[in-house]
């Protein structure tokens, strides 16, 4: 693989270690050619890494198992999920969580990455769909565009909406920054 094809939950082997990708950026800066800075987590001691990789450079990939879990409940050694097609279900621990259950309900499903039997890292969807729980009511006539509020989802995520979302609504969440997309209509 190319290093310019690297994106985040490549899995890349690196030294005979196995090493997924975090986080990758594109930067072509105005002298010199072009690389890919990214930043690498080691699934076997959970280090991290920054490495940058020149434009073209071939980078040895590993396949990792991708399975669709469904999330069923955390405890204190992590996150409990549900394989749909098999019903084995695989814990996963906090370090590699990170905030993912901000986005997730019991139920919810999502892609988990595999290296053998242990897990390595989740790619949540793009967005998600969560009830507000609480929020301040709106203040009549404020119509200032850009004036957003402080709201508290069903999984504890607090993100900023408008003014007219109130308690009970459903909207529509960015899983990579948390920022409030669009309220979802009942049709």
């Amino acid at each position: 693989m190319k290093s310019q094809d690297v994106r985040n939950g490549t899995a890349l082997e690196i030294d005979g270690q196995v090493w997924v990708v975090v986080n990758y950026d594109h930067v072509k800066p105005g002298k010199g050619p072009a690389y890919t800075q990214v930043k690498l987590k080691n699934i076997a001691t959970g280090n991290h890494m920054e490495k940058r990789l020149r434009s073209g450079e071939d980078v040895q990939t590993t396949n990792l198992d991708r399975r669709e879990m469904e999330y069923l409940y955390s405890d204190n050694t992590g996150a409990v999920f549900m394989d749909g097609e098999s019903y084995e279900q695989a814990t996963v621990p906090e370090g590699i969580l990170g905030n993912a259950l901000d986005y997730l309900k019991p139920n919810g499903s999502c892609t988990i990455l595999f290296h053998g039997a242990n897990p390595v890292t989740l790619e949540l969807p793009a967005s998600v769909e969560l009830e507000i729980t609480d929020t301040p009511p709106g203040i009549k006539g404020a119509t200032a565009t850009n004036q957003l509020k402080e709201a508290t989802c069903e999984t504890g995520l607090k993100t900023k909406v408008p003014p007219f979302i109130k308690i009970g609504e459903v909207v529509k969440v960015s899983t990579d920054t948390g920022e409030y997309l669009g309220r979802v209509t009942g049709d």
